[in-house]
């Protein structure tokens, strides 16, 4: 503390005092004093001079208006109409590891189905021993569990395999997120039904109007999937699948069916329209991989980011993302300030769970000077997350799914960023 700070002579001089002192304590050098005093701090504001609104004012409750800028946001030339298509979440407005429900990102094939839960209905049929059908009641009676995972569309950044498309993360790789589930594990519910001794594989099928399908190998069925009812505590949204989805951790969204309503067990893949047109990876010799389900390590630096320009100029700087793997928890993040020719480790912080998000930060003093900013995930099996050319290398440019490569932006001397391929 300054001298000055350490003697108030008026209640105006010990509130400016006291800001700088506190923010001395919180971050070394980055707040400095004010030649003139804050209004901010010396003046009544109106909010401390009426009455607030009451208890019952918003009974389910909303974010501030002054967070009304964070949205899911669409991108209208990346599908015909808005039916069958994707909107992102702004990863650049968010901090820790959850995604609150009401910003995680949308696909759909036919739109949003609205499906009255007093007529919904879970089937299960094929090589059973008992063909069986569940009331969403019936589903609320199994013993249920809470688990964290992240969701993300085998299309996540997917415009990026050819260079540079979309100047944001909130677009790049906003078909992401990260909620605490609640459900039955499915395992449970084929237990019930008795699966027969020749069954491999099942097929989960939704109820909406696309009645999307997916073959999904018994064995995962078996080990970690959930028909969830509830994210974050709360009932599951429409837009996520309300009332039940499955949940197949670690692997490519299309496969966590929603308003799931069948799921047949059999002994071979079904090679319908969605395993096999489309959600393959097209290589660069003209052939195309299949049942590419599981989501390698990624991550992204979220602020700075062309949507979080960094506004306070050089100094005490934070840097702060995201990083998640199909295949395990993320124990550590590399951050590069020169485009991948040094790297720093980064700082973990928060919980880290299996085919979970996992939050970095990395902290340095910046000098004004442009910056080529990367983030370099490696997950418990030791996978290091690739390059663009080192991706390239094997999957050619021609696929759209499973881009896992390194985010590079480049930060101007103004503090703007922008998307730009560095190797």
């Amino acid at each position: 503390m300054s001298d000055e700070t350490a003697k108030p002579t008026s209640r105006r001089k010990f509130l400016q005092g006291a800001a700088v002192a506190t923010g001395a304590v919180a971050t070394g050098q980055m707040v400095h004093a004010q030649a003139a005093p804050d209004p901010a701090i010396t003046e009544m504001q109106p909010w401390q001079q009426y009455l607030g609104a009451g208890v019952d004012a918003s009974p389910y409750g909303m974010p501030s208006p002054h967070e009304a800028h964070v949205i899911r946001r669409n991108v209208p030339w990346l599908t015909a109409d808005s039916v069958s298509s994707i909107n992102f979440t702004p990863l650049h407005e968010l901090d820790g590891i959850i995604t609150p429900n009401g910003l995680c990102f949308e696909r759909h094939h036919s739109g949003v189905a609205e499906v009255d839960p007093g007529l919904h209905r879970l089937m299960i049929n094929g090589l059973v021993d008992t063909p069986m059908v569940f009331t969403v009641e019936d589903i609320m009676r199994f013993p249920r569990e809470n688990r964290t995972y992240f969701l993300e569309c085998a299309a996540n950044t997917g415009m990026e395999w050819r260079g540079a498309q979309l100047n944001g993360c909130q677009f790049t790789h906003g078909m992401i997120h990260n909620v605490v589930y609640t459900g039955v594990p499915l395992r449970l519910l084929l237990e019930e039904a008795g699966v027969r001794t020749n069954a491999a594989w099942i097929l989960p099928e939704g109820a909406d109007a696309s009645g999307m399908t997916r073959s999904i190998p018994l064995e995962k069925a078996l080990d970690d999937c959930l028909v969830a009812t509830h994210m974050n505590g709360e009932r599951l949204r429409a837009e996520q699948g309300y009332p039940m989805r499955l949940v197949v951790p670690g692997w490519e969204g299309n496969m966590w069916v929603k308003w799931l309503r069948r799921i047949e067990v059999g002994d071979q893949p079904w090679h319908h329209r969605e395993e096999t047109s489309k959600y393959t990876d097209l290589l660069e010799d003209g052939e195309a991989r299949r049942f590419t389900w599981v989501m390698d390590a990624k991550s992204v630096i979220t602020n700075p980011s062309p949507q979080a320009p960094i506004l306070h100029g050089p100094g005490p700087t934070v840097i702060t993302g995201v990083a998640w793997s199909g295949r395990g928890s993320i124990p550590r993040v590399d951050v590069s300030l020169d485009g991948g020719q040094n790297w720093n480790q980064a700082r973990m912080s928060g919980p880290s769970f299996d085919k979970s998000m996992h939050r970095f930060y990395y902290e340095f003093d910046w000098d004004g000077s442009p910056l080529l900013l990367q983030s370099r995930a490696m997950d418990s099996t030791g996978y290091v997350q690739p390059t663009k050319d080192q991706l390239r290398e094997i999957r050619g440019e021609n696929s759209i799914y499973h881009n896992n490569s390194i985010q590079t932006w480049a930060l101007s001397e103004d503090g703007t960023a922008e998307n730009v391929e560095v190797g």
